[in-house]
């Protein structure tokens, strides 16, 4: 099977930090403190509302790679529109839910825009939600089966890969093959507090798992020392490898 073009090359680059903070300013210092151990900064929700969207322009003109997490779902033209925007701003990656509308609309942004290298991934389900909470918003499988069904879809739609949680990395992995880059939250390197994360595993085992790319957090933002925490992930990684 041919291997994603949007598959990392080095440990570093499987790194991902979210920029989780309320102000430019904050995620500014964390940039300066992790610059040149992280690979990929994620711009979410709270940040982008706060001065963010500017930021990640800002960043990706100084040559990083910015992961603008917009979690898109909307009518299909709605869609095709925003990925037109998002496709100039040089972001490497995006996020929709991935939903077969949605992600079809989505591509056909980026067609229109003629961006081929921004990563479209598709959200299969929050590592949030656990199985109680999958019921809760009416699905009646479990969350691995509604994981594989979205990984299939966004397969099909020709996406450039799925977001889901480590836990799910082997299976999907075999759904996927290699033409699909597999990104997981919920990663916690060991003795890390797994907060408001349900499906975890840590940075090696993820690795080992499928895993392309590792979102993680708080247990580098929140260190006392976020370069040295970075570090040490991405030797984590490197062993994996």
């Amino acid at each position: 099977m041919p291997t994603s073009r949007f598959a990392p090359k080095t440990a570093l680059e499987r790194l991902m930090l979210p920029l989780d903070v309320p102000t430019v300013a904050e995620a500014e210092t964390l940039v300066n403190q992790t610059e040149g151990a992280v690979g990929v900064y994620k711009i979410g929700m709270e940040l982008q509302f706060a001065g963010g969207l500017e930021f990640a322009r800002e960043l990706a003109e100084s040559g990083h790679k910015i992961f603008l997490d917009v979690k898109l779902h909307d009518i299909d033209n709605t869609i095709t529109k925003a990925v037109r925007n998002v496709a100039k701003m040089g972001m490497t990656f995006m996020t929709v839910h991935a939903y077969p509308k949605t992600m079809r609309a989505a591509l056909k942004g980026l067609a229109e825009e003629g961006n081929p290298d921004l990563c479209i991934l598709g959200v299969t389900v929050l590592t949030s939600m656990d199985e109680t909470d999958l019921v809760a918003a009416g699905y009646t499988g479990p969350i691995a089966s509604v994981v594989e069904a979205r990984a299939k879809d966004a397969k099909l739609a020709g996406m450039g890969g799925i977001v889901c949680a480590p836990t799910e990395s082997a299976d999907m992995r075999k759904v996927l093959g290699d033409e699909l880059v597999i990104v997981t939250p919920g990663i916690r390197p060991a003795g890390s507090a797994a907060g408001d994360q349900r499906r975890v595993m840590t940075p090696a085992d993820a690795i080992e798992a499928g895993s392309d790319y590792l979102v993680i957090g708080r247990p580098i933002s929140k260190a006392n020392d976020p370069r040295a925490a970075a570090e040490a992930v991405v030797e984590e990684i490197s062993s994996a490898l």
